[in-house]
């Protein structure tokens, strides 16, 4: 574990081009910003996002899910040895497209999280977006939560809001969401390392948050 007063130690999985992730490197580059990412890890041995990390100068490894067939857990295992091999204290998911067992769930308990495409609970799992649009939201967004062992159910942490506009496709939504969540992932990050996010009730509550006075208004009355 590290030391009193140093910046928590932060390991990224994904599995796929790992935007998030770049944005959480980009972030943990700041000098006052309480985290430092030493480790992005991978599930896919060709992922887009283990280049990227290279180039920004983080370490990173290949956790291979494929030897252990079906059996997840001995997956995790591996995952768990690694990540206890760099002295990892907190996990980021970004794009890490692997359901996760209640063991490593717990072992990680309220030192995992994970960022979402919607505003919870509303829309959880995959093709978030399309499913907006088919449903007619007018307000969509992203959320950052903990993770737990229901799929996109853990304590929120952070979400961010957008109006959907009449002509938006799922590819043009995305694109504005995905905007969002660079930023409140850095954002949520930074307010658990830093001891501010409480878990009471199954609900976070943050301390020292200011109120939020503006509304999101979604169509305009011009």
């Amino acid at each position: 574990m590290a030391k009193k007063g140093a910046r928590k130690r932060v390991a990224i999985l994904i599995s796929g081009r790992g935007s998030n992730m770049g944005a959480l490197i980009k972030a943990a580059k700041l000098k006052n910003y309480p985290a430092q990412i030493v480790l992005v890890i991978s599930n896919e041995p060709n992922a887009e996002g283990l280049k990227r990390a290279r180039k920004a100068g983080v370490p990173t490894a290949i956790v291979d899910h494929r030897p252990h067939g079906k059996n997840r857990e001995a997956f995790e295992r591996a995952l768990d040895t690694e990540l206890a091999r760099h002295k990892i204290e907190l996990i980021c998911l970004a794009g890490f497209m692997r359901l996760l067992t209640p063991w490593f769930v717990g072992r990680w308990n309220g030192s995992m999280l994970n960022i979402h495409p919607a505003l919870l609970p509303a829309f959880k799992g995959l093709d978030t977006h399309a499913r907006a649009l088919a449903a007619g939201v007018k307000i969509h967004g992203a959320t950052v939560h903990f993770v737990v062992p229901e799929m996109d159910s853990g304590p929120i942490i952070a979400q961010a809001a957008l109006g959907v506009a009449s002509n938006d496709t799922p590819v043009s939504l995305a694109a504005r969401v995905i905007k969002l969540e660079h930023r409140i992932y850095a954002l949520a990050l930074k307010l658990v390392v830093q001891g501010r996010v409480r878990i009471v009730g199954g609900r976070c509550m943050i301390g020292k948050s200011a109120p939020v006075k503006s509304a999101l208004v979604v169509p305009k009355d011009r």
